[in-house]
């Protein structure tokens, strides 16, 4: 396991430099297995050192690509593949471990095409008008999938949210009702950078 202080969702790509010790050991043992490791979200505490707290939800991540340094750290590209619950903490030794579970949805249906397509111009509305403010971030034409499933999680790892809010979403049972909270996010959120570009 690697506690971040950032969500990983499915379909999102998560570049990591590492250089900790006990992570270095993950590194290899987890390129020497099936190249697959968890994510989770540290609540409070630093992601250097240990003695954190972790959320219990979490994203399965795959090593894409990986380059070792001369001085034996390493550098990483990973992808989200799936979402996981953990059911127990174990000791950490030498890594973070816990015992986990894949955790799909109930029901797979996706929302509506229509639903979907209305969250993406809510998105791409926020981003055009934190560009307008200068605020850093991805352009409002940013691509995404037409998949809805897939795209909640990336709607999701795009928007200006915060960890508190990105862990909310992640841990929601259903796409649907996922797709529900980012939409309310993105409204919350356009209105407050309305309400800036408004005071100047």
């Amino acid at each position: 396991m690697f506690p971040l202080g950032t969500v990983l969702f499915p379909s999102v790509f998560l570049p990591l430099h590492v250089f900790e010790p006990r992570y270095l050991s993950l590194v290899r043992r987890v390129l020497d297995g099936d190249g697959e490791f968890g994510v989770v979200l540290i609540e409070r505490g630093s992601e250097v050192g240990g003695a954190d707290t972790r959320t219990n939800v979490g994203t399965v991540a795959r090593i894409l690509e990986a380059t070792e340094l001369e001085d034996h750290r390493w550098v990483i590209g990973a992808v989200g593949v799936r979402r996981l619950r953990v059911r127990e903490w174990l000791d950490d030794d030498p890594f973070p471990r816990a015992d986990v579970a894949d955790w799909d949805d109930r029901d797979p249906s996706p929302p509506s095409d229509e639903i979907y397509a209305g969250t993406v111009r809510r998105l791409r509305r926020v981003l055009a008008l934190s560009s307008e403010l200068g605020d850093p971030g991805p352009p409002s034409t940013v691509e995404l999938t037409d998949d809805p499933v897939l795209g909640t999680y990336q709607l999701a790892a795009i928007a200006p949210f915060g960890p508190a809010d990105q862990q909310r979403i992640l841990a929601i049972e259903g796409c649907e009702d996922r797709l529900g909270l980012v939409a309310s996010l993105l409204e919350d959120e356009a209105d407050v950078l309305e309400r800036r570009i408004t005071m100047g």
